[in-house]
């Protein structure tokens, strides 16, 4: 019965590697300062309290309720530094997409590591410069319309894909075998120069991960979003004569942006729809804008709300 109420008390989201240290501490400090003014009446009640606090939060992360919602909307990022903890969630936005790897998190293998796998093309000849060339920032819009990919929606004031377009790309969506896709189709889609090899593809819960040896090259929300950009990689070859001259982040910007205009999820061929949801970490929040498919629950898409329209 004892064991059973100790695991009861157990809450695995807020211990161990998803423990917030900032939250522990303001937590014991808030314990001491209890037990502080129980023992002014009974030292052994004061001692007893503390010790009750201790425990509870070791079992549950937490004493006062609330505090890991409290810590990961109001806490300054700079106290979450000093914890070593990054005060931003880690976004799956495909390779170099919007909020992706900005800053690497606590854990060495989520480096990211897009810009380490795209040396400069310099026609075989070397730059004498060992830092990665920056991604070429296209205006999305701009090159979505002037391919032919987009196009002002019929029946309202958006865009949409062409129907040219999104007959090619759920065509490829069809013809990939989404049990084998395997890191070398997102090596080839996404034109790393790295052996094959030295990639591999890993999943943390529905997150797709692209994991080298020196960090993580990109991380996707789903299997079916890793699929589509692979799928629409390959029509974008065919239909902009540059696509194979640009780099790696710079292919992922844009196949990040054009997955939020599909109307049918790729593997199930359901329904989506955009809606507002929450991304956390360990000791914060954000809100983001998530295109999700309405049959499976599969993630296609996120991106920070506060970052719409900046």
């Amino acid at each position: 019965m004892e064991i059973d109420f100790v695991e009861d008390l157990k809450q695995p989201e807020y211990t161990g590697e998803n423990r917030c240290e900032p939250c522990t501490l303001l937590n014991l400090a808030i314990a001491v300062a209890v037990g502080s003014l129980v023992a002014r009446k009974t030292k052994l009640g004061g001692a007893l309290a503390i010790v009750v606090s201790i425990g509870l939060i070791y079992l549950r992360g937490y004493l006062v309720p609330g505090t890991p919602t409290l810590t990961k909307r109001y806490l300054p990022p700079e106290v979450l530094r000093w914890f070593g903890k990054e005060p931003e969630p880690e976004l799956a936005s495909g390779v170099g997409g919007i909020d992706s790897g900005g800053s690497p998190s606590n854990d060495a293998t989520d480096t990211p590591a897009a810009a380490a796998d795209s040396p400069p093309e310099s026609n075989g000849e070397s730059s004498g410069d060992d830092a990665p060339e920056e991604p070429v920032e296209l205006d999305l819009e701009t090159f979505f319309l002037s391919h032919d990919v987009l196009e002002p929606c019929a029946d309202r004031d958006d865009l949409c894909l062409t129907d040219a377009f999104e007959a090619d790309w759920l065509d490829a969506i069809d013809k990939i075998d989404t049990a084998g896709v395997d890191s070398a189709d997102a090596i080839a889609a996404f034109g790393f120069e790295e052996d094959p090899d030295e990639f591999d593809i890993e999943s943390r819960e529905d997150t797709q991960l692209l994991v080298a040896s020196h960090g993580i090259a990109g991380r996707w929300p789903s299997r079916p979003a890793l699929i589509a950009d692979i799928a629409a990689s390959g029509v974008l070859e065919e239909w902009t004569p540059e696509w194979d001259d640009q780099g790696p982040e710079t292919k992922g910007q844009v196949l990040n942006g054009l997955r939020m205009f599909l109307e049918t999820c790729p593997t199930s061929g359901g329904e989506i729809s955009m809606d507002e949801e929450v991304v956390e970490s360990c000791c914060s929040s954000h809100d983001v804008i998530a295109v999700t498919c309405d049959e499976t629950g599969e993630r296609l898409f996120e991106q920070r709300l506060d970052t719409v329209g900046a």
